[in-house]
């Protein structure tokens, strides 16, 4: 499930695609737009920053930026950054690979098996959009047309 900090990250990425300045938009202006709190925000942005997806700029005409055209950011490395994994389990994770302290044959296992599947049909739809696909309303989606529950 995606979480309220990545939801929120998310929603502070549409705001700043949505609102691009040279020197930024300040931080008071997203919260309130977004209904964000602000300290939740601030540790927000300085995890996207940390990982180069926004930029900062201090002082009075300073505030927050994409760090790179909404093409290039990618859903899913956006919610890895703030989330982890987007594995159900760790042992179906690619990125934080633990095995279960309960499981006598992890290649056996078939809760493993049906987990890797998820995370792969979640990986498909997460990494292939981007930012500006997202806010353009276009993407990939399995559950139209496919007869997947929605």
């Amino acid at each position: 499930m995606l979480s309220q900090k990545a939801k929120y990250g998310l929603k502070a990425l549409i705001y700043l695609a949505r609102n691009p300045s040279p020197t930024g938009v300040r931080i008071a202006d997203i919260a309130e737009s977004e209904s964000i709190p602000r300290k939740f925000l601030d540790a927000i942005l300085l995890e996207l920053k940390k990982d180069g997806v926004v930029a900062s700029r201090i002082g009075r005409a300073g505030g927050y930026r994409l760090a790179q055209a909404p093409e290039g950011i990618g859903i899913g490395q956006v919610i890895r950054v703030l989330d982890g994994p987007l594995a159900p389990i760790a042992c179906a994770s690619r990125t934080a690979y633990r095995p279960c302290p309960d499981c006598k044959d992890v290649e056996a296992c078939l809760i493993r098996r049906a987990m890797l599947d998820a995370r792969d049909a979640m990986s498909l739809v997460l990494d292939t959009l981007t930012l500006a696909e997202l806010i353009a309303g276009r993407g990939l989606s399995l559950s139209e047309g496919a007869g997947l529950p929605v």
